[in-house]
């Protein structure tokens, strides 16, 4: 069997033709002498140039230090071009984030912007905007208006709103709205479209004002995510009454910009027909630096491509699974926000970094390294006496600096996408010493989620709360820590305070009058992965309730989980309390999918001893259909036993009864043949162990790999597969254990190179 290049394998091949490019996971520069080196060799005390130089710098610095600057062509780099960060990190808090380049606030994106030339806005993740009109216009008794939300394809439209009310559409009526804003009811129709190129006009707006050539067929809006707006204009007596809040204003939630996932083989970075939507940070910041049409415009050649292996694997770090105090997972990190061109690049890179605690630094090379919030050992580098030239150690702050408090600001979709406090983070008895609360806030606008802001707040109070911070003067000789994210100091001559101190790279630059590089530094916390859901989740946030005509709110999903009971599983859906003891919650699931891509009927459930507690209402379900995708929904009932007339946005989750993997499979060896492989393996010695899932690739990548066999057996027995039929070639295969839920063991054991004859 030939093997299929993959695009991704293809683009890379195509990258590397006629050019010598080394891959390494690894984030150093390059090698050089340890002190122990220099000692040996007969150093007495006078600094000497490394043994091995390093490929990136050592041209620039020569040119610099000879010349005074770099002269490329007719441009002259000078020094104080040359002293810019070569290490970013997240800025959230304090006078750093005050003087930093930031994008609109989310209220921003409630009102659409109406100026000759509007700068273009672009998103990621998912957001409410307005975007810019295009058009408004009133002809005979209909107003007409477009909207561009942002100036690229998206995914996909999630929620519409007309001035604070949120509607939802109706195919038949164009839009129909939930009760408690019946008035727009068959008066709006909203047509939508996602910045296809090219993209197809509104029929409707050319049929009525094509004629008089105001919006025709070339009116396309080509890579322009927009809406046209329909209204029916009422009489002048009747306006007051029908539009209230005065002409409708149109925003969305839209999930944004589709992007690479370079961690599937199947996406091409220069196809983007191939590219998905993600919430993920890491594949997000690979987008704006590398292919936003409105960010850095990096060559993702130069920048992702060699340290590939170091994206994939912080890429994983932010969609971990992290536990939550009532039941279930979430992912680690997760971001999304809009911007403009009117506001640098830095700015949505510092947001997108600040959802996720990142560390970026850019290489000599043009590489971009990037670290997310979660510390690593492998990521630690050392800095010795002979790499430290001078220092600025602060052992406090100053009382102007000080935060005894500090609070998380984010973006919470249950307020329709306002900027709102979650639970602050304090230190009582610092408070008492300063004889007052001196409060700072985290400000973390592209997460929208609560318990990940008090993650992140929790981490940066930490660091906040380190006094020992400063300055290190770093010799070229220390490059490889600068270009990593923690650092540990065996400086016991020159700085014995900080021997030993683990410490964080929040910024470096080159900075030639110091021979070297300057590094800014806080001291690491020792708890800085510290996290106790039970604990250190916090409460919700409180969700001011809409009046309503019915007198019956409509419910907010804050999450969804299956927990396994036995053979069994049942979900815990968590709703935002109301604050009104008069209704009674009630959920209702189906199976997503029974045959077809048909859903299967609403099983309703009422919850009438349902008590709220830290701005959360836990329910528990009956038990639902096992191991298979659930589509969940809540309302409300009122004192009266009426009904709310609208549900709760529809949540899914998989009702996996088993969570626990069984242990690996051991023993697995792989025998080539004539026109097979036989494959051999001992089942892990697991209760809970129920299938073994064989992969096959022609390849040595298990990502890319297929399930060619999923072959069931009993636990702790030997066990066998031939795989018939096969071309001439080399084969690897790999074996996952698997429970009865089809949660796989966490690693895989490998054949090898299997060759077939």
């Amino acid at each position: 069997m030939a093997h299929r290049i993959t695009p991704l394998e293809s683009a890379i091949r195509e990258a590397l033709k006629g050019k010598p490019v080394t891959y390494n996971p690894g984030i150093g520069a390059f090698e050089t002498t340890t002190t122990q080196e220099f000692l040996a060799s007969g150093w007495n005390g006078e600094y000497q140039w490394p043994v091995h130089k390093d490929p990136i710098f050592t041209p620039i610095f020569t040119a610099i230090l000879g010349s005074g600057g770099i002269t490329i062509g007719t441009t002259t780099i000078t020094y104080a071009a040359i002293a810019s960060a070569i290490v970013t990190t997240a800025l959230t808090v304090g006078l750093s984030y005050l003087m930093t380049p930031k994008p609109p606030k989310p209220e921003d994106g409630r009102q659409p912007m109406t100026q000759p030339i509007p700068y273009c806005f672009w998103g990621v993740g998912t957001a409410r905007l307005a975007g810019a009109h295009m058009l408004w216009e009133v002809s005979g008794d209909k107003m007409w208006s477009v909207q561009a939300f942002v100036a690229h394809r998206i995914n996909a439209y999630v929620a519409y709103y007309l001035n604070d009310d949120r509607i939802v559409l109706n195919e038949s009526t164009g839009v129909e709205t939930v009760p408690h804003t019946s008035r727009y009811r068959n008066r709006v129709r909203i047509y939508t479209r996602l910045g296809l190129v090219p993209e197809t006009p509104y029929a409707e707006l050319v049929a009525k004002l094509g004629a008089e050539g105001v919006w025709t067929e070339n009116h396309r809006g080509d890579g322009q995510a927009s809406a046209a707006m329909e209204c029916d204009a009422p009489a002048a007596e009747d306006f007051a009454k029908k539009f209230p809040y005065g002409k409708p204003s149109l925003s969305v939630v839209a999930e944004l910009a589709l992007c690479w996932d370079f961690r599937d083989p199947e996406q091409d970075p220069e196809d983007q027909s191939t590219w998905v939507f993600t919430e993920n940070p890491a594949i997000q910041l690979a987008w704006h630096e590398c292919f936003n049409p409105f960010g850095t415009k990096r060559d993702w050649r130069k920048a992702i491509l060699p340290v590939l292996d170091m994206w994939q694997e912080e890429a994983d770090v932010c969609d971990e699974p992290v536990p939550r105090a009532a039941g279930g997972t979430e992912k680690r990190y997760q971001c999304g926000g809009f911007d403009t061109t009117e506001h640098d690049p830095k700015g949505a890179t510092n947001a997108i970094l600040a959802a996720c605690d990142g560390w970026m630094c850019e290489r000599g090379d043009g590489a971009l390294l990037f670290v997310a919030g979660k510390f690593r050992e492998k990521y630690v580098a050392t800095l010795t006496d002979a790499d430290v030239v001078g220092y600025t150690i602060q052992h406090d702050v100053l009382p102007e600096e000080e935060c005894n408090r500090l609070v998380p600001k984010f973006t919470y979709p249950a307020t329709d996408y306002t900027s709102t406090d979650t639970d602050y983070f304090e230190d009582v008895p610092a408070q008492l010493q300063a004889g007052r609360v001196l409060p700072q806030d985290g400000n973390y606008l592209w997460v929208q989620q609560w318990r990940q802001a008090r993650r992140l707040a929790k981490r940066e109070f930490a660091r906040l709360r380190q006094k020992k911070r400063g300055s290190l003067d770093v010799r070229f000789t220390g490059i490889n820590a600068v270009y990593s994210p923690w650092v540990r100091l065996q400086t016991p001559v020159s700085i014995p305070s900080m021997d030993g101190k683990l410490i964080n790279n929040r910024r470096s630059v080159l900075s030639v009058q110091r021979g070297g590089f300057q590094m800014t530094f806080v001291v690491m916390p020792p708890d800085i992965e510290a996290w106790d859901p039970e604990v250190d989740e916090g409460d919700a946030p409180p969700v001011p309730i809409k009046p309503t005509t019915e007198g019956i709110p409509q419910a907010i999903i804050d999450t969804v989980a299956a927990i396994s009971s036995g053979t069994s599983v049942y979900l815990r859906v968590v709703l935002i309390d109301p604050g009104r003891d008069d209704l009674t919650p009630i959920t209702r699931y189906r199976v997503a999918d029974i045959g077809g891509g048909v859903p299967g009927s609403w099983v309703e459930e009422r919850h009438p001893s349902a008590e709220p507690d830290s701005g959360l209402i836990v329910l528990n379900t009956s038990p639902v259909p096992a191991n298979t995708l659930i589509d969940v929904e809540a309302s409300y009932s009122g004192a009266n036993g009426s009904k709310g007339e609208t549900w709760s946005d529809t949540e899914q989750v998989i009702s996996t009864v088993d969570p626990i993997p069984p242990g690996p499979v051991e023993n697995v060896v792989g025998t080539g043949g004539v026109g097979q492989a036989d494959i051999t393996w001992i089942s892990p010695n697991s209760g809970n162990y129920y299938v073994a899932n064989i992969r096959r690739n022609t390849v040595n990548n298990e990502g890319g790999a297929t399930v060619a066999r999923t072959e069931y057996g009993p636990p702790s027995s030997p066990d066998s597969w031939s795989d018939t039929g096969l071309a001439a070639g080399s084969y690897w295969y790999w074996i996952r254990s698997a429970n009865a839920s089809g949660v796989e063991s966490t690693s895989s054991e490998a054949t090898g190179e299997v060759i077939v004859t």
